[in-house]
């Protein structure tokens, strides 16, 4: 037996076995290697989030994949609580609000003419289809939504409230945007103008000047505020972009007004990205430490891979476990009232000024 403290837990072949549970198979992913193991890794830190109380879980949604298949596993996340709140870019909220419209994406290929895909008005998402015609509808659809909304200035967080409880009213379909407005859990999308939700706002702005306002500088006092009246903060990011920074800056915005504000317990991140050219979606969760984002003595884990594979296995897993989490978990309720405003636990979460008291 070796005697070097290095060579005491021997890695694990893994064994197939038919019928193995999601949970079982990433245990078993533990012990062995490279991104396998990191996954395996992730599914602990989501479970030992889970079950730390007063916990605010945020996710972070990059790219388009809604696109990609993986709408319902978040929508499925935000219902049973398994995430609190939601960070998002715009193209996934905007393809999920296609599909709870009754359109689809289509499986495609990536070894295409995209010439002849221009000519027949179809839009392409690396192997997915999508029809110009039904995204130009949508675009119409969010400027007619826009334009019956009370011209005021809104969140992100609120205006997507409102968009998912017009979907819900319209289609009563699941979706992203309908389970956070079912649930009040929110959602923000910092970068809304660059996607095609913006692109509808500004057609509704077009037609009618004043037309609703999506003030993103609430959006950051908000979330801050999120942070403040938490009792501790986590993070689950799917790539990187805008909404990983998004989360992140939360805490060290927070922590400016409330300096007992700590980063986060908990952190896990599924990226293709790489940290040695500097950006931020490439970024590893020690450079976060640097910034205050994660706290120095966090259970973190990165894997590289595509979301694509990982989001289904996570939270297939941890759905297997869901009796066992609702044992453990007392999600704080949200709640939103008519005027828009958020509630946490009963508490109002401003949106206009910082509150180091909450």
């Amino acid at each position: 037996m070796p005697s070097s403290r290095f060579l005491q837990t021997p890695v694990e072949p893994f064994r197939v076995e038919a019928g193995l549970p999601p949970e079982q198979i990433l245990a078993r992913l533990e012990r062995i290697s490279f991104q396998g193991r990191n996954l395996g890794v992730a599914y602990r830190v989501w479970r030992r989030m889970l079950a730390d109380q007063d916990l605010t879980i945020f996710l972070g949604a990059a790219g388009a994949l809604s696109a990609g298949g993986l709408r319902l596993v978040i929508a499925h996340a935000i219902t049973n609580r398994y995430v609190d709140c939601l960070v998002s870019t715009g193209a996934n909220l905007y393809h999920d609000l296609h599909e709870t419209r009754g359109r689809r994406h289509y499986i495609g290929s990536p070894r295409v003419n995209d010439a002849t895909l221009q000519e027949e008005r179809i839009d392409r998402v690396y192997d997915t289809f999508a029809s110009e015609e039904e995204f130009i509808d949508n675009d119409n659809w969010i400027a007619a939504f826009t334009l019956a909304l009370e011209p005021r200035a809104y969140s992100s967080r609120e205006f997507l409230y409102r968009l998912g409880e017009r979907l819900w009213t319209e289609t009563g379909a699941d979706g992203i945007l309908t389970a956070a407005y079912r649930n009040a859990v929110p959602i923000f999308c910092p970068a809304i103008a660059d996607s095609s939700i913006g692109m509808g706002i500004a057609q509704a702005r077009h037609s009618r000047s004043g037309a609703a306002h999506v003030d993103v500088i609430a959006d950051v006092i908000e979330s801050s505020n999120l942070v403040i009246a938490s009792g501790g903060t986590a993070s689950v990011v799917l790539g990187g972009g805008t909404p990983k920074n998004f989360i992140n800056q939360a805490i060290v915005e927070a922590e400016y007004y409330a300096p007992r504000i700590e980063g986060h317990r908990y952190a896990v991140q599924v990226v293709t990205d790489v940290p040695h050219f500097g950006g931020a979606s490439g970024s590893t969760l020690d450079e976060a430490q640097s910034w205050g984002k994660v706290a120095t003595d966090a259970a973190r884990v990165t894997v590289n891979t595509d979301a694509t594979i990982a989001l289904p296995l996570l939270v297939s897993a941890i759905e297997s476990q869901a009796d066992a989490i609702r044992r453990e978990r007392n999600p704080p309720p949200y709640e939103v009232r008519s005027d828009g405003t958020l509630l946490r636990a009963g508490r109002e979460i401003p949106f206009t000024r910082f509150d180091e008291q909450l």
